[in-house]
């Protein structure tokens, strides 16, 4: 039995009320997306459409299991019809945008990719200017008294989001492992707590998303940090006797033409390490020489991570030893593979 429905008007789409007919006369002008439901049907997320007379676009439902619409976001755009079983009503995510100061400041490209990435998916995000620094370099160095108004800042800027997007495992480890040493029991940070993610995590554990279309056709090597991996738990460490899974690798693996090579210590520290990387400049460097060197002798063509801290350490090392490897932030991969402009 096909249960169909549309939206009255673009506002109808907005704000969730739909009317029961086979055919509408809108133009979609949004995006395919998966929305967070528990179910074990993935129905479309809403669309946002404008009228155009004498078009009836019509659209299909999405399992989780794999299936795909038949069509791309293209030929939707070009307002080809789709057979339609149910658009939900669930609310797009509103999602508050956390960028790190580093991402801020010297790789904006990242930012960007990441807010257009969210934006695919459906979600509406906002970027609250007065964000701030998360504290990690002063607690990292001891300066814990200066760490805590900036985590106080944060939770009083973002508790009110429904969920919070880093693209930085190291910047939300921070915040979810270490905001409770500095604010105790501060009933704000227990809202925020829960709610903050980082960019891969929310993807595949709150849009539940279990592959991305689109193409990229390199060979990439995939550096784990350590926060993401040892306090996030991003992917399974290699010491670890456990089933093998990396949230990065999941999303990056669906891309038509990728290669994911095979490291011989995939889960090794670069050796940035914050701070670390002055402090002990000389260890730094020789550890991040060996993992660059792992992803060459794995034949990487280009090395990412989730954590543009790791990449900026590594990427210096890089054009100091003139290698061809380049380096991109996962986000960076994913809105080139998507077509995003």
């Amino acid at each position: 039995m096909t249960e169909c429905c549309a939206a009255d008007s673009l506002n109808d789409f907005r704000h969730g009320s739909f009317a029961q007919t086979d055919t509408v006369d809108y133009n979609l002008i949004g995006t395919l997306s998966n929305p967070s439901v528990q179910d074990s049907v993935t129905p479309l997320r809403r669309l946002r459409v404008s009228p155009v007379a004498g078009h009836s676009v019509l659209f299909e439902r999405r399992r989780s299991s794999g299936g795909t619409l038949g069509q791309t976001i293209d030929s939707a755009l070009a307002k080809t019809k789709f057979k339609i079983t149910l658009l939900t009503k669930h609310p797009m995510p509103q999602v508050g945008l956390f960028i790190p100061c580093y991402v801020d400041q010297l790789y904006p490209n990242v930012a960007m990719a990441t807010l257009k990435i969210l934006e695919r998916f459906g979600c509406e995000v906002d970027f609250p200017a007065a964000q701030t620094c998360c504290g990690q370099p002063m607690a990292n160095t001891g300066c814990v008294d200066d760490a805590v108004p900036l985590a106080r800042k944060f939770v009083s800027v973002f508790q009110k989001y429904e969920y919070i997007v880093c693209p930085s495992g190291s910047c939300t480890a921070m915040i979810r492992q270490h905001y409770g040493e500095l604010l105790h029991d501060d009933p704000g940070y227990a809202i925020v707590k829960p709610k903050t993610f980082e960019l891969c995590e929310f993807l595949t554990d709150v849009l539940r998303i279990k592959s991305i279309e689109g193409r990229f056709p390199h060979r990439v090597g995939l550096h784990n940090s350590c926060h993401g991996l040892r306090e996030l738990r991003l992917g399974s460490s290699s010491e670890m006797m456990v089933d093998k899974f990396n949230k990065a690798g999941q999303l990056l693996a669906g891309l038509q033409g990728i290669e994911l090579v095979n490291l011989k210590r995939p889960d090794e520290c670069c050796g940035f390490g914050g701070t670390f990387a002055v402090a002990e400049e000389a260890v730094s460097c020789m550890m991040g020489l060996d993992r660059i060197h792992d992803h060459e002798e794995a034949g990487a063509e280009v090395l990412t991570a989730g954590d543009m801290s790791c990449l900026m350490h590594m990427s210096g090392l890089i054009h100091r030893q003139k290698s061809p490897l380049r380096v991109m932030h996962i986000a960076e991969i994913l809105q080139s593979a998507m077509g995003i402009d």
